[in-house]
């Protein structure tokens, strides 16, 4: 049986705690219920969350755990000397050590993530490059594994990066059945962008929220602005001067940042030759997908191919 450990620590977020229920599910799936869990704080008892609520703890010792996973909180605080002392130890004898969110700040303190590629909240990524500038921070990941060094992104991100860990010990099937229960859209990959395009965009109305979702189920057409202002049921003039004010973006730039949030999720989770990929998500050609990339992503399709392919083969 593995033992997990959740480190815990006072104003730490609840939501970490959402991670240890997928571990909880897997062991109600398996026949022999794979995996132990305990809760852990520098001097165990009582420890205060964000939220005000409570949680019991077991303190640290000296006791073998397969994985140590930090929990996170709402915002960047210094952590406390004894869990940086205790994770930099306990990471030498650990089989593998995660964050999530902002507790990628301590395994940072710790010095676990030197040399690493790590990911946090995308809120305080340039934080994290600044203070830890031996730690390769990407900011815009939903989780990231370095060999035995796992981080995520803020927030629910914590269940993807658990699902993951379930899923390098037990096998995709059973993290889908885990999601599933957990009544999860989908799993996300590591490799996924902590934005979503539709989400930023925001739109009030009923009518500009129905032209997005007529071009993000059209992408491989043209969507000239006739076509959106169609789907909203207004003239072409109304819904230009309408989207602009909802969204404060012209509806080119948003078709576009659509285009490259499907594209780079088909590029990193799809064997799609790239002239598929652009003319499948609406770039045409493979020249002007490939400018649209190194705009918004600094990186050309197939270099951000090869890496989700690489974190793949490492988790």
């Amino acid at each position: 049986m593995q033992r997990i450990g959740l480190v815990v620590f006072a104003g730490c977020s609840p939501i970490s705690f959402a991670a240890l229920s997928v571990f909880e599910l897997a062991n109600a799936f398996a026949d022999t219920p794979p995996y132990e869990l305990h809760i852990l704080s520098e001097h165990g008892g009582v420890v205060g969350t964000s939220l005000g609520m409570s949680v019991t703890t077991e303190a640290f010792d000296d006791a073998a755990y397969d994985t140590l996973i930090v929990a996170g909180g709402l915002t960047i605080e210094t952590p406390p000397p004894g869990v940086v002392d205790f994770l930099r130890h306990a990471s030498l004898r650990t089989r593998r050590v995660a964050a999530m969110c902002v507790g990628a700040f301590v395994l940072a303190e710790a010095g676990v993530l030197n040399g690493r590629r790590a990911t946090t909240h995308w809120a305080y990524a340039r934080d994290m490059q600044s203070q830890y500038p031996q730690v390769k921070v990407e900011e815009d990941r939903i989780f990231i594994c370095d060999d035995t060094v796992w981080t995520s992104a803020g927030m629910t991100a914590g269940i993807d990066l658990a699902l993951a860990l379930v899923e390098a010990d037990l096998g995709a099937e059973i993290a889908r059945d885990i999601a599933r229960k957990m009544v999860m859209y989908h799993r996300r990959a590591g490799g996924q962008s902590q934005f979503s395009a539709l989400l930023e965009l925001s739109p009030k109305s009923d009518r500009i929220r129905r032209a997005l979702a007529f071009a993000r189920d059209n992408l491989q057409k043209p969507l000239t602005v006739n076509d959106l202002a169609d789907a909203a049921s207004l003239s072409p003039r109304q819904f230009s001067r309408a989207f602009h004010a909802e969204t404060g973006q012209s509806p080119a730039k948003a078709i576009e940042h659509l285009r490259l949030e499907a594209a780079r999720l088909m590029m990193e989770q799809s064997r799609h030759p790239i002239d598929t990929v652009a003319q499948q998500t609406g770039f045409a050609d493979r020249d002007r997908m490939r400018r649209a990339f190194l705009r918004a992503f600094g990186q050309p399709p197939q270099v951000i191919r090869r890496n989700a392919r690489a974190e793949g083969a490492a988790a």
